[in-house]
Formats: C-alpha cells, structure tokens, sequence
C-alpha cells in the first residue's frame, strides 16, 4: 500500500472512530436513567405473580405502556402483540421459563430462527430480550409443537409459545421492538 493510500485509510478510520464515539454518547445523554441500573429485587428471583386482570384475561394490562409493544404478564403466563392504537392485535397464553424477568421495560435484542433450546429441544422463532445472571430470557416455540413445563430443577429462560403463536411473535416482535413485563 503506498504512503498516500495508508493515510487515507487512517483518517477514514479516524473519523469512524469519532462518529462512533459521538452517537454512543448522543445515545447515553438522550436514553432514561433506569437504564443501566440494577433492579432493587434479586434478577435471579422470580418476578411478583399477581392475581388475572380484573379488566378479563384478554385486556391489555394497565400500566404496560404506549404504542406499538410485546405485554408479557408473568402472573397470568400471557402475552399480548399490541398495536400503534394501544389494541390488542393478538393474545395467547404461554408456557413461562423457570427464570422469569424483572417487570419492566426491554426491547428485542436479538432473534434466530431455529436453534436448540437450554432444555436441549429445538426451536423457532426464538425472540430475545431479556439476561438475567446470564440466561437469556425469550420467547420461541418447540418445532415438534409442544409447550411442556420446564424441568424446576433448571435454570431456563425459554418462554414457550405455540407455533402459531411464535409464527405471529416473529413476525411482530422485529429488533428493537418494546417488551413491557407486567406483574
């Protein structure tokens, strides 16, 4: 590579360096102040169960937020795909994972299309958004279409859902996309 060249591609290096620098700042000033910070409950303890929704089992839980979300109750074991309008566009009951989430805000950070499960079934549609001492917690469907409790005995973070019902997750729940745990 010659001189001219090797400087070139410093400076371009340079300025990614920088640009990066300044939008992870521009991300920290501007995200909320809960973010970042440890929950006062013990991650690893199950999150508070609560008693159904006295609004019936299908209305979108109070307090879980606005606009387009994933509502995860991890008292009642449901999930709720909401639209822009605060709708439910879809709801369905769901086989919970031994660990479960602090109540609280998340996004989807990551997904796959099949993978094996901790429990060493295999899975689709495996949507995540969640770490809790190193489990990921998510949402997925077993590809034989079962939906069994997890064994107690271990720590697992998959959230069982159908197939149709992870047909539907995957396709709403893209990165990004808000998941409010409720209670």
């Amino acid at each position: 590579m010659s001189r001219s060249s090797s400087g070139i591609v410093a400076g371009l290096t340079a300025a990614a360096v920088a640009a990066v620098g300044f939008l992870a700042y521009q991300a920290s000033a501007s995200a909320p102040d809960h973010l970042g910070k440890k929950p006062d409950t013990s991650p690893s303890a199950s999150a508070p169960r609560s008693p159904k929704d006295k609004a019936g089992p299908t209305a979108v839980p109070a307090q879980s937020g606005k606009g387009e979300r994933v509502v995860y109750s991890v008292g009642d074991d449901r999930v709720w795909l909401v639209g822009a309008t605060g709708k439910a566009r879809r709801t369905f009951k769901v086989t919970p994972s031994t660990v479960d989430p602090v109540p609280g805000t998340y996004a989807v950070t990551s997904r796959s299309g099949t993978v094996t499960g901790t429990d060493g079934v295999a899975i689709e549609h495996v949507v995540r958004f969640a770490n809790v001492d190193g489990i990921a917690i998510g949402f997925s469907a077993a590809t034989d279409g079962s939906t069994p409790k997890p064994d107690p005995s271990k720590k697992t973070g998959g959230i069982r859902e159908s197939r149709k019902d992870g047909n539907a997750m995957w396709e709403f729940a893209t990165i990004s996309k808000t998941v409010v745990v409720v209670p």
